[in-house]
């Protein structure tokens, strides 16, 4: 009987997880983009650089502006963003977290090449699918949890996420770092955007927007009507499929946190097909090179 009594509490003792190997004990920036083409004028402009390989993840260290970093591709979507954020910060002695990427536009008043720091990122798809009634989409009170109004049947809903310095707790929007939004402030009316790409000019000059709302989620939004009701209800400046993954597991682990994304179009909005593809590189560089001021003009 003592021994099935010993077994039994093995069996049901949690304990705690063995920490990753660091690969490097120096404090370093984490700076990610989701793919290939986001990344390429950052890691050109990395000098020093060494690679280390963790779950079939390339990270790769240096200096970027004078800055000790730590490169990498998240994947794109939100299960790659936040498997490959945590990642990092259990193999590097991550200070502070900085996403470049593009995005789809939200706020009709922004403009494709622009670049937007939002203030805090929420997970837009995170929702309840309701039950259609004949008095309409009826959802559950065990699955509602907020008062945002839904699109069809999809009914919005917070997240209980769990913290490394505190209980759990109920949250639908993730915030950037205070500090970090400043200096992006201060350096924004200081970089120089591109407006053309090969034979293409952009009608506006493209210009840096700190503020507002990012949602990000595991679509591609390229639908008017979703757009004007993420703009109606979450006050949504910018859409992408990765930023608040990346700002919910940096808030976990109590990690600072910024993204800039540049817009590639205006998601579900062009007259004709998607920009994207056109504008895509140029987007890319742009938030490039405001990631490249915004890390020289930060603090050691």
């Amino acid at each position: 009987m003592r021994l099935l009594a010993a077994l039994a509490i093995c069996l049901f003792t949690v304990l705690p997880a063995a920490a990753a190997e660091r690969f490097d004990a120096a404090p370093r920036i984490a700076v990610i983009s989701a793919f290939p083409p986001e990344l390429t004028a950052l890691a050109s402009a990395t000098r020093d650089q060494k690679r280390y390989t963790a779950a079939g993840v390339t990270f790769t260290t240096g200096e970027l502006e004078g800055k000790p970093i730590v490169l990498f591709l998240s994947g794109v979507s939100m299960v790659n963003a936040a498997m490959t954020t945590q990642l990092a910060l259990d193999r590097f002695n991550v200070t502070r977290i900085v996403f470049s990427g593009i995005a789809g536009g939200v706020d009709e008043g922004l403009d494709i090449g622009d670049v937007i720091v939002a203030d805090q990122w929420s997970q837009n798809l995170e929702t309840a699918f309701a039950r259609e009634t004949e008095k309409g989409f009826e959802v559950s009170q065990m699955a509602r949890n907020d008062d945002l109004p839904g699109f069809g049947m999809m009914i919005p809903r917070s997240i209980m996420i769990a913290r490394a310095d505190g209980p759990p707790e109920r949250r639908r929007w993730f915030p950037v770092d205070p500090a970090m939004l400043e200096t992006a402030r201060a350096i924004a009316s200081t970089v120089s955007l591109a407006r053309c790409v090969t034979s293409q000019c952009l009608v506006h000059a493209p210009k840096v927007v700190v503020g507002g709302n990012g949602i990000s989620a595991p679509v591609f939004l390229d639908n008017a009507a979703y757009r004007k009701y993420a703009r109606a209800t979450f006050k949504a400046r910018v859409v992408d499929m990765e930023s608040a993954a990346v700002a919910h597991v940096a808030y976990a682990n109590g990690a600072p946190f910024i993204a800039f994304r540049s817009l590639s179009d205006l998601a579900g909005g062009g007259d004709e097909a998607n920009e994207m593809h056109t504008f895509m590189q140029l987007a890319s560089d742009n938030s490039a090179s405001v990631v490249k001021a915004f890390v020289k003009a930060l603090p050691n």
